[in-house]
């Protein structure tokens, strides 16, 4: 199920930070944003096709479980509500979350790590290390 080797997964996951960023920075619903790029990727099937089946299931698992990732986030980001967390950030720790406690197939260190790797190439300076012990306060509870 979904995309195969860690590089497809990688784009995968960057694909899904666009969906859920996008969504986020609208004001629209994960489920809209979702819609939009699949119809972006019906009109062009060989539009980044090795990315879309994963990314498409992380986008479906985060709207999914939406309430619960966000109270989760909520819950361990220590003096940070969710609101003042840059978009990409909020749409970056989301996958991270829901690769963590909804997809048993993505180790927790691989998932922690990407997330990580997300922050530091898309976000501010200081996201990473936010990211790393959000998700590994979040990891333990998988553990």
């Amino acid at each position: 199920m979904g995309a195969r080797g860690p590089g497809s997964r990688g784009k995968s996951r960057k694909r899904a930070i666009d969906v859920l960023y996008g969504a986020d920075v609208r004001e629209e619903s994960i489920n809209a944003s979702l819609r939009a790029e699949e119809d972006r990727q019906l009109a062009d099937p060989t539009r980044r096709a090795n990315s879309w089946d994963y990314a498409k299931q992380i986008v479906q698992g985060v709207a999914e479980h939406g309430d619960e990732i966000d109270e989760l986030i909520e819950t361990y980001s220590q003096g940070w509500t969710i609101e003042r967390m840059p978009a990409v950030d909020r749409a970056i720790i989301r996958i991270g979350i829901w690769e963590l406690l909804f997809n048993p197939e993505i180790p927790a260190a691989v998932a922690i790590s990407e997330a990580v790797q997300s922050a530091k190439s898309l976000s501010t300076e200081d996201s990473s290390g936010f990211v790393n012990g959000l998700l590994g306060r979040i990891a333990a509870l998988r553990a």
